[in-house]
């Protein structure tokens, strides 16, 4: 008999072993004569012996069926059958287990699905741990990254899929020995609350500067690549010994969106993910006969996977204008496609498909060293698995044809576009409308920006610097005085702490000085944090302002737009579109 009592062992189908466990909502494996496997992922559980629980579908020794209230002889105990009482259903049978509402166990499903959407695989591998961990590919992000996301702030991860042409599944697709760009590049931002997501597309013929990168070499020491001006931006992969922490500092220097993480895919995640959940649903609004990329399909709606499905997304030549501003689309159309699969109760309720979906991520994927283990990477994946389809929006950055080139070739940014869209992803701001609960936050913090105001002179305030360059308490206490006329401030010194944004902490009867100091500042309700007094220097009660990081110099406003520009152009992943 098999571990599940139906027959052959070797007709097991492996999704069968893993066994629900109600009461910590992970699976664990459950082989004939075993005691339960440990939680997954994490360190095997310690059990006292005979703590071992049965398979499904067999009765464990030293236990009865149901209904049977004699136990079966010992092999070989000559005598009569000795009588126990009935023990409580071992795990993993029906009886008595807890039922789980459809919203926790969906939860349970999906919070590992969105970790490695974007870039083809899934975080399910929570399933079958210790073989998945040996699959996984990890290099240093050279101090390129923040050193990890935390699940109290927003979180950036950079995701790459590369031309890399080396490799099992990777070869017939133009000049092999390519050491890869940064072909494919996508800025993945999710929420500080969860809420929402943006998906910024990096054209990989962007002309930008790429930093100088300190790279750990294989013998372990470090290596500094020197940087190139006005080039582009796929240079900032695999090309002069480039690694992704390269990739990582080139898009900060970019956007001023410090990474978390990053993961890098190729060629060969597009084809064993699709695979594995049995086919990508596509459309087409016209009929495509690429002979560069191999794609040819009919006009109308498809199902794709493996080869097919990585011509869709390497097609450019027939779609909209022809070239990777066109390609941008049709995989951003691909990849919402690809999440609503993954988040099908098709593929969710499906151990099977969750296995292969586990496979094909942990093989096809290169991450940073910091997140280089199943149980990190499920960690991740449940932060990046929390906001719906409908608040995932794919943008790209704004650019332009470069106006040097007679055949247009390359693409620069527009300037004010672009600067505009980096800000509302550092401040966190969504393409989005998002749920309720988040617009009753924002309309609590615009309402302490009205009422009265106090007068400058009746300002009394303490200036602290929590991660402004140096220097900028005094400069701010020097413009307060001499142009602002708060004349009752005085310079505090370090905050002691670091902090991202500049806030206004005061006591409820000093509202009307802190709604003064916000309207001279430019800060937006968010900035404004109710709290207590503090005493300045002569022993008066004072309210206090911490420069923060965003601090941008005296006079310079500080607020954060609440919803994004009407022009910003973007699509979500809850919506079918057609590729044209």
């Amino acid at each position: 008999m098999d571990a599940q009592g139906r027959g052959r062992a070797d007709d097991i189908d492996p999704a069968d072993q893993w066994v629900l466990n109600p009461n910590t909502g992970d699976y664990e494996l459950r082989l004939e004569n075993s005691a339960p496997q440990s939680t997954v992922p994490g360190p095997r559980s310690r059990r006292t012996a005979g703590a071992a629980a049965p398979p499904r579908g067999r009765t464990a020794p030293g236990r009865e069926r149901k209904g049977t209230p004699e136990e079966a002889p010992e092999p070989g105990v000559p005598g009569p059958r000795r009588r126990r009482a009935p023990e409580s259903p071992p795990p993993g049978r029906r009886k008595g287990r807890p039922k789980k509402s459809r919203g926790k166990k969906i939860l349970l499903w999906t919070g590992g699905t969105m970790a490695f959407l974007l870039v083809g695989t899934s975080t399910a591998g929570y399933l079958y741990w210790k073989h998945l961990n040996d699959n996984i590919t990890s290099v240093s992000d050279d101090g390129a990254g923040t050193g990890g996301f935390s699940k109290d702030r927003a979180i950036n991860v950079l995701l790459v899929g590369t031309d890399k042409r080396t490799g099992d599944g990777n070869d017939g697709y133009g000049d092999s020995d390519s050491p890869g760009h940064a072909d494919t590049t996508v800025l993945l931002h999710v929420s500080k609350d969860r809420t929402n997501a943006t998906a910024m597309s990096i054209p990989r013929d962007l002309i930008t500067d790429i930093p100088d990168c300190p790279t750990t070499q294989e013998d372990g020491s470090t290596k500094v690549i020197p940087g190139t001006l006005n080039t582009r931006f796929n240079e900032s992969l695999g090309q002069e010994g480039r690694t992704p922490s390269c990739t990582m500092r080139t898009v900060t220097a970019l956007t001023g969106v410090k990474m978390d993480h990053f993961m890098i895919a190729d060629f060969n995640a597009v084809k064993t993910l699709t695979t594995a959940v049995d086919g990508v649903d596509v459309c087409l609004a016209k009929d495509i006969d690429d002979p560069d990329s191999k794609l040819k399909l009919s006009k109308g709606e498809h199902s794709i996977q493996g080869e097919e499905a990585l011509a869709f997304v390497r097609t450019r030549h027939s779609v909209g204008f022809g070239g990777d501003l066109s390609r941008i689309e049709i995989q951003q159309q691909f990849l919402s496609s690809l999440m609503r699969k993954l988040k099908s109760n098709d593929t969710l309720t499906s151990p099977t498909k969750m296995l292969k979906l586990a496979e094909a991520g942990t093989k096809a994927l290169t991450v940073d060293s910091k997140i280089s283990s199943i149980n990190k990477l499920r960690d991740l994946g449940t932060e990046l698995g929390k906001f719906p389809t409908k608040n995932l929006s794919f943008t790209t950055v704004p650019v332009a044809d470069n106006p040097t080139e007679k055949v247009k070739a390359t693409v620069v940014l527009q300037e004010a576009k672009a600067k505009e869209l980096f800000a509302l992803i550092k401040d966190d701001v969504s393409l989005t409308a998002v749920k309720q609960e988040k617009k009753k936050e924002k309309a609590a913090e615009a309402a302490r920006l009205k009422g009265s105001k106090a007068d400058p002179a009746e300002v009394r305030v303490r200036v602290l610097n929590g991660g402004a360059v140096a220097g900028s308490a005094q400069e701010t206490l020097n413009w307060l005085q001499l142009e602002e006329g708060v004349t009752k401030s005085e310079n505090a010194g370090n905050a002691g702490a670091t902090l991202k944004k500049t806030t206004v902490e005061y006591a409820p009867d000093q509202a009307d000085q802190a709604r003064r100091l916000a309207d001279l500042m430019g800060l937006s309700g968010s900035a404004m944090k109710p709290g207590k007094s503090v005493t300045n220097s002569q022993g008066l009660p004072a309210i206090t302002l911490t420069l923060g990081e965003d601090f941008k110099g005296a006079g310079v406003s500080l607020t954060t737009p609440s919803t994004a520009p009407e022009d910003v152009e973007k699509s979500t992943a809850d919506k079918v579109e057609c590729a044209k």
